[in-house]
């Protein structure tokens, strides 16, 4: 038998000692692994309960809910209740102190990032609740009154479950309806329901987005969408005849007894609130210096410069105050003043020179044509996509049309980057340079190769899935507005090798008028909803400007008191990426590019801007 050797007491000192620093490296690495781990359980069971709770959030979240877990659930759109605010806080503060008991400083650098962009949310959603009757999820101009027909119409069918799930929500739209019914009466019987100027327009939109008629005839487009989408679906799932032929009586059997019976209760609800909305309506904290006939900022409700404050970090992810914010738009105010002035210098004609002359001159009519070339320009510019996403440009149905964008694309969700759709609005259609960059924000580099580049990548990446679950409109929106700005240049790139070197120099002028007038609505925004200026004071700014038609005006006035913070999710979130350009440069100094920048952005996926900016500053 082979004798074992002995150790000395020295090399036995040794080996004790490289044991115990071992066991000490071991147990660091467990802490480690262990807050990575819970950090991920949280994050992996806040992602399936945020999923299952909307089912209509889910689909356009994730093409397949089996890939993230996701097998058991019941259809369901989400109904408003009563105690929705209170409930909404308390889980709030159950999440962050959840999240509290997470060792922070012992997280992967992703998981921490993801930690810091929740925590923040969390925070500020938390702030929100406080305020249960300030949101108008009914607003003329943005409801869901007009934006769920259209999210219904777009509902993808990429198996038979898809088309189940749908009938399932068609047949809740009644509840779902009743409950934001319920919820305009609760805020009418606190002295926040919208003007009645407001709510005629919704109560007209309610009666004409699903009639009777159109039903009868089957030409409405929730049923002629459903039958597309139905007969693309048969050819790759073997539906048998008999079984399409149920599903779409079915889809029509509810949308007769079902969807349509919703929203004329939603309207005739809202008729009855009416004398609470007239002119003898007191708001809370309101003033007496324009009409009660129109809306109000939300500084004239009791704390709301509070609740300002906290909707502008939720839509735009920006942590400036407001002042800054002010200062920050008055400094590109007056430097869009200076290109301005500095081209009408170079060439006096220009100012008789904008949108109409441009358009009729613009090389390109087509859509397809116009994607086409956006696409070949911005390849030395942006990061590269494979492959190419696939695209379709479709026209906003008729009786969409006066409640839709000239223009918009519907994003795709993880998982299904090939079914992209950008939707013209012929009603409101933009033709030449405006069509031009208009298709630019919505497609190429826009949302859509936002939408298809940041999906890819975070699946390559293996990114949390609960990312998907923080929203920012300042950094979508920005994202669109900022290469719609680029868009101009590739324009007059286009116009000058067409030979039209006074138009290119046209296009460049509009570029900086479009940003003077978007900067101006931003800063009006501010004024209404964060100081309280009424109609008044904005009928006198914009008269400074030469916009003095009370009819345009107020037309101004009235949709940005409508849509608090919409102006600045684009043009706030714009300036905001202007500003993290400007810090990536200083930070990257020599190996900075633009096509570095932006393969930065896109893969760190909706953050705020303050996040964001940490994130650059740890990268090289």
């Amino acid at each position: 038998m082979r004798k074992r050797p002995s150790l000395s007491l020295p090399q036995l000192l040794i080996c004790i000692g490289l044991l115990c620093t071992l066991t000490g490296a071991m147990t660091i690495l467990s802490h480690f692994f262990s807050a990575d781990r819970r950090f991920e359980q949280f994050t992996s069971r806040l992602f399936r309960e945020e999923m299952t709770a909307s089912t209509l959030n889910m689909h356009y979240t994730i093409a397949d809910p089996a890939a993230f877990g996701i097998t058991n659930y019941k259809p369901a759109l989400p109904v408003y209740t009563s105690d929705q605010s209170e409930s909404g806080r308390e889980r709030c503060s159950t999440l962050l102190r959840q999240l509290s008991c997470i060792a922070y400083d012992r997280l992967s650098p992703e998981n921490a990032f993801t930690y810091t962009l929740l925590k923040r949310s969390l925070e500020n959603d938390q702030a929100l609740a406080q305020f249960p009757y300030y949101n108008d999820p009914l607003s003329p101009s943005s409801g869901m009154q007009s934006q769920l027909p259209v999210l219904l119409a777009e509902y993808t069918f990429r198996t038979k479950r898809d088309v189940t799930d749908y009938l399932a929500l068609l047949d809740q739209v009644d509840d779902y309806f009743a409950s934001l019914l319920l919820y305009e009466q609760e805020k009418a019987a606190a002295g926040f329901l919208m003007p009645a100027c407001s709510l005629e327009k919704v109560r007209k939109q309610c009666d004409s987005i699903v009639t009777t008629k159109e039903l009868t005839q089957g030409t409405h487009f929730l049923q002629t969408t459903f039958e597309d989408r139905l007969v693309e679906l048969q050819s790759r799932e073997n539906l048998s005849s008999e079984e399409t032929v149920s599903l779409l009586t079915e889809n029509d059997r509810l949308l007769a007894t079902v969807v349509l019976p919703a929203y004329a209760a939603l309207s005739d609800g809202l008729c009855s609130l009416e004398p609470s909305g007239s002119a003898d309506q007191a708001v809370p904290g309101g003033t007496a210096e324009l009409s009660d006939s129109l809306p109000k900022g939300l500084a004239l409700l009791p704390e709301g410069k509070t609740y300002y404050h906290h909707l502008l970090f939720a839509e735009t992810g920006s942590s400036r105050s407001e002042k800054e914010l002010v200062q920050m738009l008055l400094a590109q105010f007056q430097e869009e003043q200076s290109a301005i002035r500095s081209l009408a210098k170079q060439s006096p004609s220009l100012i008789s020179m904008l949108s109409e002359e441009v358009t009729e001159e613009f090389p390109l009519t087509e859509p397809e044509e116009m994607l086409s070339d956006l696409q070949s320009r911005m390849i030395n510019d942006f990061p590269v996509s494979n492959p190419t996403p696939s695209f379709s440009v479709k026209d906003v149905v008729p009786s969409l049309e006066p409640y839709s964008a000239p223009a918009f694309y519907l994003t795709t969700p993880l998982g299904d980057s090939d079914n992209n759709v950008i939707y013209i609005n012929r009603r409101n259609s933009p033709m030449g340079l405006e069509l031009y960059t208009t298709l630019a924000h919505e497609g190429f580099p826009g949302h859509l190769y936002q939408t298809v580049y940041s999906n890819r990548s975070f699946l390559d990446k293996n990114t949390d899935p609960a990312r998907k679950l923080v929203w920012y409109g300042g950094y979508l929106e920005g994202w669109a507005l900022y290469v719609e700005f680029i868009s101009y240049d590739y324009a007059a790139d286009l116009l000058e090798q067409s030979g039209q070197t006074d138009a290119a120099q046209a296009a460049r002028l509009e570029k900086h008028t479009r940003s003077l007038q978007l900067c101006m609505y931003t800063l009006l925004d501010l004024l209404i909803h964060g100081e309280g200026a009424g109609y008044d004071q904005t009928a006198t700014f914009l008269g400074k400007f030469g916009i003095d038609s009370p009819d345009v005006c107020k037309a101004i006035y009235t949709y940005i008191a409508e849509e608090p913070c919409n102006y600045p999710k684009y043009y706030v979130g714009y300036l905001e990426i202007l500003k993290l350009r400007d810090t990536a440069k200083n930070h990257w100094n020599a190996t900075y590019s633009d096509r570095k920048f932006h393969s930065f952005y896109l893969e760190a996926g909706t953050s705020d801007f303050s996040s964001l900016e940490n994130l650059l500053l740890m990268t090289n």
